[in-house]
């Protein structure tokens, strides 16, 4: 008898909806809990190749912790490639004026380059503050470790 190797089809892949509450976590841990997710780690039928993930909706990222001294120590660089167009801000910093941009760094890092990467990372929705617009698909909470 020969059995074949199942692998999901774009078409027949079941997506779930998630609320995470990131208060009072480390900001690491937290983000390769929800990269896992959203690539689909997590279920049985996981596939390489094909975005059978879940929609994660992070909230409360401005209590997101960072252990050590990151909050001064640690820096976000880019460079708009024009004379002068280096720039830098700490992590600290950021997470006073941008929280949510924190978290999705962290967990963009943990994603795959290209084009599935790219089709993952749109399904992550982070939100500084409790409220989220996301009622309506009647996401579950999902408690991390």
């Amino acid at each position: 008898m020969e059995r074949k190797t199942f692998q999901v089809k774009k078409e027949d892949a079941q997506r779930n909806w998630f609320v995470i509450d990131v208060s009072g976590k480390v900001l690491g841990r937290a983000a390769s809990q929800i990269a896992h997710m959203l690539r689909g780690k997590h279920k049985a039928q996981f596939t390489t190749h094909v975005d059978n993930g879940d929609f994660i909706v992070v909230i409360n990222a401005d209590k997101v912790l960072l252990t050590g001294n990151k909050l001064t120590d640690k820096f976000y660089r880019r460079h708009s490639n024009h004379p002068g167009g280096f720039r830098e801000v700490s992590a600290g910093r950021l997470l006073e004026t941008k929280p949510e941009e924190l978290i999705r760094f962290a967990v963009k890092g943990m994603l795959p380059r290209g084009p599935l990467g790219r089709q993952i990372f749109k399904k992550l929705k982070v939100y500084a503050k409790p409220e989220h617009p996301h009622k309506a698909q009647q996401p579950k909470t999902f408690a991390l470790e």
